[in-house]
């Protein structure tokens, strides 16, 4: 057969599971898309926020009370009292933080990729994509809780992704379209272009067929023509 680079190129994806497939591929440079990068930054950054959000309450809290409740004990010097409250205080900054940052990290992955899977299925970005994906999340996060823990984390995950979609967009707005938008209109660019190289390559071919064609079809008539 032909050599895969003389092949039609691949055509667009037409359904919306083809675009939900395509986020979770690398292309050709083996990179994946920048939604799926987007949602691997998002989880680690919104981590580190969760870190320091449970972690740093936590450590004051505890370098307070252990600063209350050693008055009766003895330490050798000041330097020494000032290091045990400091390894108090981090103790609880490692437990609390790391309570935080996995339930942050997790809901802000979830969100991101219902959010990020509900645009590349629709073929479109939307606050309601968002709210959506939020609902979910926080039913998801809520459910352990029964029926009223389930409506109230569908209640406090809509009202989370709302506003944060409408952050979104007014970003996207500003930016002139989506990454929904930028990822079709290069798809789109990147398939012409790859198309109007396989046409061109392909005329070269014909052409060259047909030369070597007249070429070996001098000879016999020569020949035919002696005979």
């Amino acid at each position: 057969g032909a050599p895969a680079s003389f092949g039609r190129p691949a055509p667009l994806p037409q359904t919306g599971w083809e675009r939900l497939c395509e986020l979770w591929r690398k292309d050709e440079q083996q990179q994946y898309p920048e939604e799926t990068l987007n949602i691997a930054k998002s989880a680690f950054t919104a981590g580190v926020v969760g870190w320091l959000y449970g972690g740093l309450p936590a450590f004051v809290s505890a370098r307070k009370a252990f600063i209350e409740g050693s008055h009766g004990e003895i330490f050798q010097n000041r330097a020494d009292a000032v290091q045990s409250a400091h390894r108090a205080g981090l103790r609880s900054f490692i437990r609390y933080g790391w309570r935080w940052s996995w339930r942050v990290a997790a809901f802000a992955t979830i969100f991101n990729v219902v959010s990020t899977g509900l645009s590349a299925y629709r073929d479109k970005t939307t606050i309601s994509n968002f709210a959506a994906a939020g609902a979910f999340t926080g039913a998801l996060f809520r459910m352990h809780l029964g029926l009223q823990g389930l409506a109230g984390g569908i209640v406090f995950g809509t009202a989370f992704g709302v506003p944060a979609g409408g952050l979104l967009m007014a970003m996207y707005g500003l930016a002139g379209e989506t990454l929904q938008e930028k990822r079709s209109r290069e798809r789109r660019e990147l398939y012409e272009q790859r198309l109007a190289e396989w046409q061109s390559r392909l005329s070269m071919t014909e052409i060259f067929g047909q030369t070597e064609n007249n070429a070996r079809g001098r000879p016999e008539m020569e020949r035919a023509r002696e005979l």
